[in-house]
């Protein structure tokens, strides 16, 4: 083999070595995606990565090379289109969580929770908002307001029974 045919970068050499291993790379990467347009897609980004490559890869190992780059690029294509996906279900599950109707209607339960909560009568609300709130539980309200378990718990279920009267189960 002459200088000129063993450098891939000649156009002839190229084209030589395209037409010799274009079918079979073609069939290995289409056995890998089971799509024929994905499979020439990659063909075609193998050979244009050997193309750029060609000074730095040798005759002798183009075969290899070229496998070699159409697996990656093969992977590549699953790795991104993984995250397409990924990305697309974040999009619609925000869409459907943040639609102007659920903005609305959400607002509308906080004004009616506010205004249902601000109408409880004071000791029922201080325990409502101690409890549900800030966590507290029912223990350490009785210690903050001096007053027995008991009496926070018949507070909290006075509370609670507005509220569901008001705008369903809290």
């Amino acid at each position: 083999m002459s200088k000129d045919q063993s450098n891939i970068c000649h156009s002839k050499t190229f084209e030589t070595l395209y037409n010799t291993y274009s079918k079979d790379l073609r069939r290995f990467i289409f056995f890998k995606t089971q799509d024929i347009d994905k499979a020439e897609d990659i063909l075609q980004e193998t050979f244009i990565k050997l193309w750029d490559n060609c000074g730095k890869v040798t005759y002798e190992k183009t075969k290899s090379y070229l496998y070699t780059v159409a697996t990656n690029t093969f992977l590549n294509t699953v790795k991104h289109e993984k995250v397409v996906r990924k990305h697309q279900q974040q999009i619609s599950s925000l869409e459907t969580n943040e639609s102007p109707e659920f903005i609305m209607l959400e607002k509308e339960f906080m004004d009616k929770l506010e205004r249902t909560i601000n109408a409880l009568p004071e000791k029922q609300k201080e325990v409502f908002l101690l409890n549900r709130i800030e966590k507290k539980r029912y223990q350490d309200i009785a210690e903050q307001l001096d007053i027995s378990v008991k009496a926070v718990e018949k507070r909290m279920h006075l509370a609670l029974v507005v509220m569901r009267k008001e705008i369903g189960n809290v």
